[in-house]
């Protein structure tokens, strides 16, 4: 009796299915419709295209095992039966997971190929670009040899005349400078740090006529000898800024020592115990609060050298340098100050040797302080020393009896101390502009031959700046410091005229620089050929001495000629360097005249021997 493959297939012991081949199942009829489900949920595009041959760039190797389950080959004693995958045998669940699994890794390595296939594509377009790139630059020296195009030639040609240019460029200007003024040509103009400051136009047209004396401030500051700086204070300039800068921002050779904590600093001359700077930062408020210019005068001599006998005293030089501001700006800026709370109590005001009396110099206010004073209250004070602060803090006072507004009249006594104002700073060693800190720090540093360490910083919004006034209000605080708005008009037609005399003197001195620079070059060029010179001929006597005995005197003649030839060099050159030493000492102030009379005489000396 013939059993049915079932049967046969149920009577036989189970068989373990191979890794990764379908097995057969019991029942063929009853998986039918699970196998139906399943080819119905498998998504046909992923399956499709992963079955498929793999993409271009990816090898038949990487995935090449398909993802459709193929039926396998019945064994010997299986042939006729029907065979069903072993994955319609797993649970619905497990089903789900290892088909969500395949699906993920179908559209992985999808993915990863057609990103090797871009990267591959934009690596051959990039080699095809650079390849373009470098036929364009180097082709034509590459074909330098035909040169029976004419462009070709012409390129050549441009290539050897710019070689040319940069080796004359360098025989003729080998120093640092021109090597600066190399770079400078192939790059973009570098800004001007010292431009306008202020925002105005950058052309200035003086107003006033300052002789060379005026313009020219040049001091011969020796830190290590005797002399003193004695900074002027005006309150609400910039003064304590700049005060800063004198003790904590200078190159010295024994800087300030600044404690943390502490206001003043230790200013001592190297190798001595005396100060070089007098001012808020170093020595304190040694002459009282914000001193004015007659006071300073008289105080300060005494306060430094007030110990020491008369006869024992050396002989200093007393620098007075200062920084002024726009009047209106100042004005609101004290105005600000005096609402927090502010009244410089402590200043002395001692003008002739005696403080003025209450009678002189009112108070405006009658409480401790103004904090909180409008500024029409502040405004409407005739006793107000924040009216013309600047012109009274610069003028001397004696000139006009102190305090005192009795010895002649007002106008009369307003031209007195607006013209000692001018006279005294004109005079002063040093100034600067609050509005300009950038030309201010430039002057500080030509005028004592001293440089700051980091560069000033221009401040363009200030509490002043923060205080919104109408055209009415500004009119009448310009009204209150009419003095202090002529002094200040005179004051930065002076600072600027300074700013731009040192500049052009800056350039001529760069440029005769470079000009004693190309005569010393030119010059050692000619006396090195000559030495050759004269050394090829005196081997050439030599030589003709030896075949000729009977040509001694004229030897003779030759040989002294070139020894005096050697003697004019030899002089010639001391000649020069006492010269320039001469010419160092006689200052910058006659270097436009004077010329190198060395050099030139060296050169006369040069072609009357040739």
């Amino acid at each position: 009796m013939i059993l049915p493959a079932c049967s046969a297939g149920a009577l036989r012991p189970p068989l373990q299915p191979e890794r990764g081949a379908p097995a057969c199942t019991t029942c063929p009829r009853r998986h039918s419709r699970v196998e139906a489900e399943l080819a119905e949920s498998r998504p046909r595009s992923v399956a499709a295209s992963v079955s498929a041959d793999p993409p271009r760039g990816v090898s038949r190797a990487f995935n090449s095992q398909r993802l459709v389950d193929e039926p396998l080959k019945p064994s010997s004693f299986l042939a006729g039966d029907a065979c069903t995958p072993l994955f319609a045998l797993l649970p619905r669940g497990r089903r789900r997971r290892m088909h969500d699994l395949r699906r993920r890794w179908d559209l992985g390595s999808l993915c990863r190929a057609l990103l090797t296939r871009g990267l591959a594509a934009l690596g051959h377009s990039l080699k095809h670009v650079l390849g373009a790139i470098f036929s364009k630059i180097f082709g034509p020296l590459a074909s330098v040899g035909n040169m029976d195009e004419k462009s070709n030639k012409l390129l050549l040609a441009l290539v050897m005349l710019f070689l040319f240019a940069v080796i004359v460029l360098q025989y003729v200007c080998p120093g640092t400078e021109c090597q600066l003024l190399r770079l400078q040509a192939f790059s973009s103009p570098m800004p001007d740090p010292y431009r306008s400051e202020d925002e105005s136009s950058a052309r200035f047209v003086p107003r006033y006529n300052f002789s060379r004396r005026d313009l020219l401030r040049k001091v011969d500051f020796d830190i290590k000898g005797d002399d003193l700086i004695v900074f002027l204070h005006i309150q609400k300039t910039g003064g304590t800024t700049f005060g800063r800068h004198l003790v904590r921002n200078i190159q010295l050779e024994q800087p300030c020592e600044c404690r943390v904590g502490q206001k003043k600093c230790t200013c001592h001359r190297p190798g001595k115990q005396e100060t070089w700077l007098f001012s808020r930062f170093s020595t304190g408020w040694s002459c009282g609060l914000h001193a004015d210019w007659t006071e300073l005068t008289s105080c300060v001599p005494t306060v430094v050298d007030g110990k020491r006998d008369a006869r024992l005293r050396p002989s200093r030089n007393f620098h007075y340098i200062t920084i002024l501001r726009d009047p209106v700006s100042r004005y609101l800026s004290e105005w600000r100050h005096v609402q927090r709370g502010a009244t410089w109590k402590a200043s002395l005001h001692v003008c002739d040797g005696r403080p003025p009396t209450s009678e002189e110099l009112p108070s405006c206010y009658t409480g401790d302080d103004w904090s909180g004073c409008p500024l029409k209250e502040f405004m409407d004070c005739p006793y107000n020393l924040a009216n013309n602060r600047q012109v009274r803090m610069l003028s001397d006072l004696t000139l006009v009896g102190c305090y005192n507004l009795s010895v002649m009249p007002e106008k009369q006594r307003n031209k007195v101390l607006l013209e000692s104002a001018k006279s005294n700073l004109k005079d002063m060693a040093f100034f600067g502009l609050t509005e300009f800190q950038r030309k201010t720090q430039y002057l500080f540093e030509k005028t004592f031959n001293m440089n700051f360490i980091s560069p000033f910083i221009q401040y363009n919004t200030t509490r002043a700046s923060s205080v919104e006034i109408n055209e009415e209000i500004q009119k009448r605080i310009e009204g209150l410091n009419f003095l202090d708005m002529e002094l200040y008009s005179f004051a930065k037609d002076l600072f600027l005229q300074r700013y731009q005399f040192m500049r052009q003197k800056d350039h001529q001195e760069a440029r005769q620089k470079r000009q004693e620079q190309r005569k010393f070059l030119k010059g050692r060029f000619l006396q090195a050929r000559f030495q050759s010179q004269s050394q090829v001929q005196i081997q050439n006597l030599s030589q003709n001495q030896s075949q000729n005995p009977n040509l001694n005197a004229n030897q003779n003649v030759t040989q002294n000629l070139l020894q005096n030839l050697t003697q004019s060099l030899r002089q010639n050159s001391g000649q020069k360097e006492n010269l320039e030493s001469q010419k160092r000492k006689r200052g910058q102030e006659q270097n436009d005249s004077s010329t190198s009379s060395g050099t030139n005489d060296y050169i006369g000396s040069v072609e009357k021997w040739r």
